[in-house]
């Protein structure tokens, strides 16, 4: 390249010496102009890798970014937290107005890694703001890099899973979505999914699901499940000026981690589903219109929600919980139990003797010992009579059905210690109520429009109860600040707590998105198909 402006070159030079990272520029801005901080980062790369050079390096952000998606996505981050917080403050020292390159020292910003780290970073509650997406955009389309001519398909997917992760009045990510989305399923309609960086396993699959089920609709079990199918360990290949593996990010020993892992969760659930079927059993709560199907329905979904070894009292109490409430709803509606302000007074009477003649005393003494089962002391039993008391009062109230989702994130939270009250005005605890009244209003709302509609339809597009776009739009308004309300930092109420909240939330519209049959194939993939 005879001609050039050396002079005004130099000054694109980064901190270490290098020209964009890379050894191959490096090497011939030496040769032109003996410059010397070039050639003190070629012999510092050439002394680290023995000989031979990478044809980038370093990699840094980059680096850290994709190994702490790797590990979430592959289910085991919990082992890993105190390793996944210093790789994000590191990310974060280096967050920008204009993003982030791959490099810490890099002067361009992309759009892979900037998208990848505004979803990391907000999604552990740093305040990064969607701003940075302006750089990337340009008549209605988004790039990687400017004067791209050849669109990355990981690029636009991880945009696309960024976006998802909007807040109320994000404009950027909207479009951003708008864009992605488009055209990852033109590519996908025309099998065109190759990427020009990376040679992973299965990129159509983890695009499809992407696609398929929304973040909003996503449990995490479920999405760990399908990625240790289309994870490739150390076989995933990257293309740059050469073809070459990025051993922390693609990793045979977190794949084995994660196989094994996941083996054990699906022992565990196996014993946990055998029980809770003899418990429902026993309590005769077939009677009440609850199947075995439901049953097991109930029970992954917490299972795939809460999934960890050490939080099986949280995750038997939403399954229990959400099984009896289906009984007992099922008796008011179709007039089998009396009037649910009856079954209110029998449940505060206490008396409480199983009667298979009468439908509501057998219910409400059904509700008494599993209020005994998952107590643990005094407290916790009237804190969990108090949280059944309240949903029997929204019956009486309303004149139907109130909302279980909050049923369920009571029980959750009593279960699990956290919270001593059902309710937010009761709790002692130095929780912000107006902060906690904002989730339970968020949640209740969200998930009685979604509860509305039952299962997707087949075709796996958006809730079935949602008739419009205009009704579209406020579910989905609703769960944007229900996330901004979970995801911020800057909050009183346990960062747990929060997120029992968004993952009631997420299995309503699980559940509202997805077919009757697609929901079935990941109860049989997640809780009883092999990891091989």
């Amino acid at each position: 390249m005879p001609g050039l402006d050396w002079e005004r070159l130099l000054k694109l030079q980064c901190s270490d010496g290098s020209f964009m990272s890379s050894p191959a520029p490096t090497a011939y801005a030496l040769m032109q102009t003996g410059d010397t901080k070039c050639l003190e980062f070629l012999n510092g790369i050439v002394s680290k890798f023995s000989g031979g050079v990478p044809f980038t390096y370093p990699v840094d952000l980059f680096e850290h970014l994709w190994v702490v998606d790797r590990i979430e996505r592959l289910g085991i981050g919990r082992h890993f937290t105190g390793e996944i917080k210093e790789c994000l403050e590191y990310v974060h020292r280096y967050w920008g107005d204009e993003g982030l390159p791959a490099t810490r020292d890099g002067p361009v910003s992309d759009v892979d890694d900037t998208a990848m780290g505004f979803r990391l970073l907000r999604l552990h509650g740093y305040d990064v703001s969607p701003s940075v997406f302006k750089h990337f955009e340009q008549d209605g389309a988004f790039y990687c890099y400017p004067g791209q001519s050849n669109k990355s398909v990981t690029a636009m997917y991880n945009l696309y899973r960024a976006s998802q992760v909007a807040f109320p009045g994000e404009d950027e990510l909207r479009r951003a979505e708008a864009y992605s989305r488009e055209f990852l399923c033109r590519r996908r309609a025309s099998g065109e999914l190759k990427d020009k960086w990376v040679i992973p396993k299965d990129l159509p699959g983890e695009v499809a699901y992407a696609l398929d089920v929304p973040w909003k609709a996503s449990l995490p079990r479920i999405e760990t499940r399908m990625y240790l199918e289309q994870y490739g360990g150390a076989d995933d290949v990257w293309i740059g000026k050469v073809l070459y593996r990025m051993s922390l990010v693609n990793n045979e020993l977190l794949l084995r981690t994660a196989q094994a892992d996941f083996r054990s969760f699906q022992r565990q659930c196996k014993l946990e589903w055998h029980g809770l079927r003899k418990w429902a059993s026993r309590r005769n709560l077939q009677a009440y219109g609850v199947t075995s199907n439901s049953t097991l329905r109930s029970y992954f979904l917490a299972a795939a929600s809460i999934f960890e070894p050490d939080r099986a009292t949280e995750r038997l109490g939403w399954a229990r919980t959400a099984v009896l409430a289906e009984a007992v709803s099922s008796c008011l509606r179709d007039g089998r139990c009396s009037r649910a302000d009856g079954m209110l007074r029998e449940l505060t009477s206490g008396i409480h003797l199983r009667n298979d003649d009468n439908p509501a005393a057998s219910l409400v003494h059904a509700l008494h010992e599993l209020i005994g089962l998952l107590a643990f002391d005094n407290a916790s039993y009237n804190s969990l009579l108090d949280a059944w008391k309240q949903w029997l009062a929204m019956w009486t109230a309303q004149g139907h059905e109130g909302s279980v989702a909050l049923l369920l994130v009571r029980t959750v939270e009593i279960c699990s210690g956290r919270r001593r009250s059902a309710s937010a005005t009761d709790d002692g605890q130095a929780h912000s109520l107006s902060e906690y009244s904002q989730l339970e209003q968020l949640t209740s709302s969200v998930c009685s429009k979604l509860a509305a509609a039952g299962t997707g339809d087949g075709d796996d597009l958006s809730p079935a109860s949602v008739e419009d776009a205009a009704d579209r739009h406020r579910v989905d308004l609703e769960m944007q600040t229900l996330a901004r309300c979970v995801l911020r930092s800057r909050s009183s109420i346990d960062a747990v707590t929060r997120q029992t909240f968004l993952h009631v939330a997420r299995s309503f519209y699980y559940v509202a998105h997805c077919s009757a049959r697609t929901v079935d194939a990941h109860i049989s993939k997640v809780l009883f198909e092999d990891v091989v």
